[in-house]
C-alpha cells in the first residue's frame, strides 16, 4: 500500500472566484500532473499523479474528496487503484495534513494503475484496443451543496469537474498509437481548461484534416470501421465545429480526436474534451461535437441537471441541421425535464424522451417566443459568460429573463422546469 502525500504550496495573491452561478466551489483552479507507463499492448497503466489545486472556499479545507469513475460497473473487481481503498468503490477520502487556507494552494501525489477491463466500454478494451475515459482520477466539488459524491447511475453521466490544466506523459513501448485530449508536443500532452482527460491506446488507423476555420480533426479507427465510415466522421466534425464556433465561440483546444469503433454496445458516441468515441456507422458526430460546448467549455452537474448538456447538445444538433422541431413540444408533462439522475434512474425507459428531446423542444419553443436572432445572442452571451465554469438551471433562466420582453416564469413552469 502506498501512501497519499501532501504537499502545501505557496499562498496564492488573488482569492479565485466560484465558476459560474455564484456557488463557492472548492477545490478550484486543479492542476494536474502525471506520468503513466503503458504496457506494451495499451491495456495497463501505471505510475504517479499529483493534483494541486486551489482552496476557493471561504474557510479552511480539511480534506479532498477523489472520484475513481472507473471502478463504477464492479467495484470487486476494482480497474484503477491509487494506493488505499475506496470508501464506496469510486470515492476516496484524502484528509489532509494540515487544513489548506483560503486561497491558498495545496497538492496531492499518489501511486496510479489502471487495466482497461474486458468489456467495449469508454473505459474498456475490445480487440487489441483500449479506452480510458473517465479512467484518471479527478478532484470531486464542493459547492453550497456540500461535497457532490453521488453515485453513476448506470445510464446517461453523473460526473461533476470543474476546468482543469493537464500535463500527461503517456510512455510506451509497444506497436501503438495513442490518441488523447490535449496537444502532444515531444512526448508531453498539455490540455489547458478541460474537465477531464481521455486517451486510447492500439494499432489504429489515423487520418487528419483541418476545418476551413482552422481546426485539425484527426481520426482514429479500429481495423473493421470502413475508411467511407472514416471520411464522414471526419467530414461532418469539420462542419459542426466550425458552425458551433460561430455560434457559441471559437472552439479553444487546437485539435479535435474521432476515435471511431464498430464495437460498441452501451453507446453510439461520448465526449471528452477534445476527444470523442463514436460508432462508426450512424454515430451522432455533430451531437458530440456540440457536447464541447455543452459540457465541456459550458459545465454543469451532470447528476443534478442533466438536461443542462443534453438538451442544449441536442438543439444544437438541430440548429446545424437546419430542424426547427415545430410542434414537437408534447404539453403537460407528469415528470420534469429538469429531474435529477437519481429520477431517471428509476424512469430509465423515459429518460432520452425528456433530457434530449424534451429539452430541445423547450429551447425551440424559447426560441420562438424570444425571436431567432434573440435566442441567438442569448446563447453567445451565455457561453461567453461562463466559459470554463459551471452553470445551474438558474444561470439559464436569469440569463433568458434577460431577454425576454415578458415575465418567463409561467414558460418554465409549462415547460418542466423547477
Amino acid at each position: 500500500m502506498h501512501r497519499i502525500l501532501l504537499l502545501l504550496l505557496a499562498p496564492i495573491s488573488l482569492f479565485a472566484a466560484p465558476a459560474g452561478g455564484g456557488e463557492a466551489r472548492a477545490p478550484g483552479v486543479p492542476a494536474y500532473d502525471v506520468e503513466l507507463t503503458g504496457s506494451a499492448d495499451g491495456t495497463a497503466w501505471s505510475g504517479r499523479e499529483t493534483v494541486g489545486f486551489t482552496n476557493t472556499s471561504a474557510e479552511p479545507l480539511a480534506e479532498i474528496y477523489l472520484r475513481l469513475w472507473g471502478n463504477v460497473h464492479d467495484c470487486k473487481a476494482v480497474v484503477v487503484r491509487i494506493g488505499v481503498v475506496a470508501d464506496d468503490c469510486t470515492v476516496v477520502k484524502v484528509p489532509l495534513a494540515s487544513p489548506v487556507a483560503a486561497g491558498e494552494r495545496g497538492s496531492v501525489s499518489f501511486e496510479v494503475t489502471m487495466t482497461a477491463p474486458n468489456r467495449p466500454e469508454r473505459f474498456g478494451r475490445s480487440g487489441p484496443y483500449s479506452f480510458f475515459g473517465n479512467a484518471l482520477p479527478v478532484l470531486a466539488v464542493r459547492d453550497d451543496g456540500g461535497w457532490h459524491l453521488e453515485p453513476d447511475v448506470g445510464i446517461g453521466e453523473s460526473f461533476y469537474t470543474v476546468a482543469a490544466d493537464f500535463r500527461v506523459r503517456l510512455t510506451h513501448t509497444g506497436n501503438v498509437v495513442v490518441p488523447s485530449t490535449g496537444l502532444t508536443v515531444d512526448g508531453v500532452t498539455i490540455a489547458k481548461q478541460v474537465r477531464d482527460f481521455a486517451w486510447a491506446a492500439g494499432p489504429f488507423t489515423t487520418s487528419e484534416a483541418t476545418s476551413p476555420g482552422g481546426t485539425r480533426v484527426r481520426t482514429w479507427a479500429t481495423s473493421t470501421v470502413a475508411p467511407v465510415a472514416v471520411a464522414d466522421a471526419r467530414t461532418r466534425a469539420m462542419a459542426a465545429v466550425d458552425d458551433f464556433g460561430r455560434r457559441f465561440g471559437s472552439y479553444p483546444y487546437g485539435e479535435l480526436d474521432l476515435v471511431l469503433h464498430d464495437r460498441w454496445t452501451r453507446f453510439s458516441g461520448m465526449e471528452y474534451p477534445g476527444f470523442v468515441l463514436l460508432i462508426s456507422s450512424g454515430a451522432p458526430v455533430v451531437h458530440e461535437v456540440a457536447h464541447q460546448w455543452w459540457y465541456g467549455i459550458v459545465g454543469n452537474n451532470e447528476y443534478a441537471d442533466p438536461w443542462l448538456d443534453e438538451a442544449f447538445a441536442t438543439y444544437a444538433t438541430d440548429l446545424h441541421d437546419g430542424n426547427r422541431r415545430t410542434g414537437c413540444w408534447p404539453g403537460s408533462l407528469p415528470a420534469a425535464i429538469s429531474s435529477p439522475m437519481s429520477y431517471w434512474q428509476s424512469h430509465q425507459a423515459s429518460y432520452g424522451t425528456y433530457v434530449y428531446t424534451y429539452g430541445a423542444c423547450l429551447l425551440h419553443d424559447l426560441q420562438r417566443h424570444l425571436g431567432t436572432e434573440a435566442m441567438a445572442e442569448l446563447l453567445a452571451t451565455y457561453a461567453k459568460t461562463h466559459w470554463y465554469g459551471v452553470v445551474t438551471p438558474t444561470d439559464f433562466k436569469t440569463a433568458a429573463q434577460s431577454v425576454s420582453p415578458t415575465d418567463l416564469t409561467q414558460f418554465w413552469t409549462s415547460h418542466g422546469i423547477g
